[in-house]
């Protein structure tokens, strides 16, 4: 942990995150992820080992679940680092964004999921003071080249039209390239800002 200590945590744009994220999240993917709060982690050298991003809920009305208003919700989208890190690395990371998100954010509520189709069980949330509720049941997602897209990939649009992604999906979706998949469904966690 004494090596973590001289690691700095900073607030940073998206495009800053973008290809760390889609080189070491298991997703591989930021596509269609809204991302109002991206943050990296650098270690004493200033290289970035780790990147997440927090954004508006993916769901229309999903906020419900955890409170009255909208604009009181954000989710973790993404959180990734390299393997060679110390022990303690991501729940280190997620803490000191949480304070920074405390500061440049004016909600309450931050919800996570573990994705279950990959055996996570939210033990980095768990460390990091979330608390668990219920489960969410799986999903359809499209999985495409070895990648998965979740089934509103294909709608979604930019000026009124689909985007060049959407519509490779929906190609590859006809020509039977890319299939639709059921998931096994994720742990929901929650933390509360003061």
């Amino acid at each position: 942990m004494s090596e973590l200590k001289t690691w700095k945590v900073k607030r940073v744009d998206r495009t800053d995150v973008r290809d760390f994220i889609e080189k070491y999240h298991y997703s591989k993917s930021i596509n269609g992820c809204i991302a109002d709060y991206c943050y990296a982690l650098y270690n004493t050298g200033g290289v970035m080992v780790g990147a997440m991003f927090y954004g508006r809920l993916a769901m229309a009305n999903q906020y419900k679940r955890f409170s009255d208003s909208i604009e009181d919700v954000i989710e973790l989208r993404r959180l990734c680092c390299i393997d060679d890190t110390p022990k303690n690395t991501e729940s280190y990371f997620i803490g000191k964004s949480l304070r920074l998100l405390n500061k440049d954010w004016g909600g309450k509520i931050v919800v996570s999921y573990s994705d279950m189709e990959y055996s996570h069980s939210g033990t980095i949330y768990k460390a990091s003071n979330f608390k668990q509720l219920e489960s969410v049941k799986g999903a359809k997602v499209i999985i495409s080249n070895g990648k998965r897209y979740h089934d509103k990939s294909i709608r979604t649009y930019h000026n009124g039209k689909l985007k060049p992604f959407a519509l490779r999906l929906r190609e590859q979706l006809d020509a039977g390239v890319a299939y639709y998949k059921k998931t096994k469904g994720k742990n929901t966690f929650v933390y509360c800002l003061s």
